[in-house]
Parts: structure tokens; sequence; C-alpha cells
């Protein structure tokens, strides 16, 4: 092959890699815009029912998300500003009861029991509380809230990156939920932010798809344990 017929054959080898490299980016920009553009919905589709806890409707539960232990086992830091929040709604009557819903699926874990202990040792009375030890997701929190507790109206307690996302699934399931934030007045950390931006997609995709809870039980305990 002459020396020209070489140098041919390489640019265009090389242009048609650009063009691959330019439809690549394209089609990865255009993926990012729309996880974005979903996420944003989300984020928005009940933007207006996360209130202060002073002007927070009465309803008759609160459902309290785990959000892991500390040692001892008790809650962490992010759990118990959770709990305090809730506490509070209770003592302003806003709520008769408070759900608390945790992952207790690993041996020495158990959320709801230590979310129970600490309620307890607050002075909410143990028939105002109720625990569902199933909630291995947001998804499963709220899904099984509205089907195994009978949940149709209820205030989510959360911190606020976490509201949107709650928000629209548990709207999105059956209840007429609103949402007070437990780190009110807070920055977020960046972290949570970029999570949210995520989990926020896969909410509307398992929504869409009426995915079905990990545990499906069809009756709550029985009694507090």
């Amino acid at each position: 092959m002459a020396p020209s017929d070489r140098s041919a054959g390489s640019m265009k080898a090389g242009g048609t890699t650009r063009v691959w490299v330019r439809r690549g980016l394209g089609l990865l920009g255009l993926a990012v815009a729309i996880l974005l553009g979903l996420s944003h919905f989300v984020r928005l589709r009940y933007q207006g029912r996360i209130v202060p806890l002073a002007s927070a409707p009465e309803a008759p539960l609160a459902l309290v998300f785990g959000a892991g232990l500390a040692p001892g086992p008790v809650p962490s830091p992010v759990l118990a500003q959770r709990l305090d929040a809730a506490i509070a709604l209770w003592r302003q009557g806003k709520v008769r009861s408070l759900l608390v819903s945790g992952d207790n699926s690993a041996p020495f874990h158990n959320e709801t029991r230590a979310m129970r202990r600490y309620l307890l040792e607050r002075g909410v009375p143990e028939d105002a509380v109720l625990g569902d030890e199933a909630g291995l997701s947001t998804y499963d929190s709220c899904l099984r809230a509205h089907s195994v507790f009978g949940a149709n109206r209820a205030v989510l307690v959360t911190q606020r990156f976490h509201l949107s996302r709650a928000l629209f699934i548990a709207n999105s399931v059956g209840i007429d939920a609103w949402g007070v934030a437990a780190d009110e007045g807070r920055a977020t950390p960046w972290r949570y932010t970029v999570r949210e931006t995520l989990s926020r997609v896969l909410a509307l995709a398992m929504v869409l798809l009426e995915v079905k809870p990990a545990s499906p039980d069809s009756q709550p305990p029985t009694a507090p344990r």
C-alpha cells in the first residue's frame, strides 16, 4: 500500500472513532439529563407538603423511618433526631400514635426495638408506639404502613433530604402524607444530596412497577416486643 493510502486509512479510522466517541458522550449526556429530570420531578411533586413541625396537620400517626444504630445499641444521631421530632409531634397532640419502621434483618441489629425503647424512656406510653420490624427500605416502610398497619393519613418524620422521596412514595401508595423535617433549619451534607438524586429515580420506578415489599406480612405484630 502506498504511503498516501495508509495515511488516508488512518485518518478515516480516526474520524470514525471520534464520531463514535461523540455519539457515546451524547447518549451519556442524554441519560444523565433524563435521570436528573426524573429525580427533579420526584423532588418537587410533594414539596408543598413539607411543613414546619408547628404547622403539621393532625393525623392518626407519625411514621418514623429507621436510620441505623450506634454502639449500645442505641439510635444513631440521625435516627435520634427523627425520634425527637416524632416525640414533639405526639406531645403537641398532632398525632396519636408513632409507627417506628426499621430494619431488623441482621442479627444483633434491631432498629425497631431501639427506637421503641428510646420513645418509652422519654415518656411516650407503650400503647402509643407501633413497630414495623420489616421496614427494610423507605418503599417497604410506606407500603406496609398502608397495607399492613392501615395508615390512610400520616405525618412522615425524617431529614429534609429524605422527605421528598418518602412523601412521593407514601402519597403514591395510598397514604395522605405530610412531612416534617427532623433537621429543620440545618444544611444537608452533599453526599446525601448525591445519593438522593439516584434514590428518587429508583423510587419512581418502584412505584410505577408496583413492587411488592420484601416482607408482605398480612398482619402487624400483635404486641410490642
